[in-house]
């Protein structure tokens, strides 16, 4: 009982925006799940964020921008001048930007950010959520490798009977 607790913690870590696979794996790992298995739970459950933020993103912004002005005037100001701003880098890096931001294992970046940006540009979803994906599965191997180089380390000096 007290496993399948840590794995439904561990999923909701993964889609939590603060967390994401971050707290997911680490969480998971160091309650008694195997590193393989926390990754594939945490990075798994991280992947759910991109149609979970999509469905959100398309249906309020369609409802707020048919009934509200204020954002109607507030979302095209911004997108219009942020996609401006934007529109070189997102030629140049393009899918692969929004791979690398998502792989990145920092705060503020992750697979909410990089849905978000990937919406907000107007990116195609079907390779958006490709590039997110790949990005996911990126940032589960750095921070799994971190945990097992962690683990390694820390075994230099701590003897298990």
């Amino acid at each position: 009982m007290e496993t399948f607790h840590t794995v439904l913690l561990t999923v909701f870590f993964g889609i939590l925006p603060i967390s994401e696979l971050r707290g997911a794996i680490p969480f998971a790992y160091l309650n008694g799940i195997p590193l393989p298995v926390a990754a594939l739970i945490g990075g798994g459950a991280n992947l759910l964020v991109f149609p979970m933020a999509m469905v959100f993103l398309t249906y309020f912004h369609s409802f707020f921008y048919a009934h509200f002005s204020w954002y109607m005037s507030l979302f095209d100001k911004t997108v219009t001048k942020t996609r401006h701003r934007l529109s070189h880098k997102v030629s140049v890096y393009g899918l692969l930007g929004i791979t690398l931001f998502v792989a990145i294992p920092f705060p503020i970046t992750g697979a909410y950010t990089g849905t978000l940006g990937a919406w907000l540009l107007g990116l195609d979803m079907k390779k958006s959520f490709i590039a997110v994906s790949f990005g996911v599965l990126i940032s589960t191997i750095i921070v799994s490798s971190i945990l097992l180089i962690g683990d390694a380390s820390f075994s230099l000096f701590i003897k298990k009977i």
